[in-house]
């Protein structure tokens, strides 16, 4: 679980990041190169501390390959309900 706040931010930029890219059609190989890159600037510009940078990667792929996080909402019936 992340706890750095910065961490999160960038987790959080990731996730969103992969779902938007998801509905364009994109799929997990391009999502993952994509976290590749992300995570190896991170490094390079030396913006986390290695050990928060390992755990952001893992979530990010626990986030990545978990199928429900793509998953379209079924649209719900619309009631008359209380319309009058």
């Amino acid at each position: 679980m992340l706890q750095d706040t910065e961490t999160i931010r960038h987790y959080q930029k990731l996730t969103d990041i992969f779902v938007n890219f998801w509905d364009r059609g994109y799929r997990t190989d391009d999502l993952r190169m994509y976290l590749d890159g992300y995570l190896a600037a991170l490094r390079q510009a030396n913006a986390l501390e290695y050990h928060l940078i390992h755990r952001l990667e893992e979530d990010a792929t626990r986030f990545l390959y978990d199928r429900s996080n793509f998953e379209t909402p079924m649209p719900q019936p619309e009631s008359d309900y209380g319309y009058y």
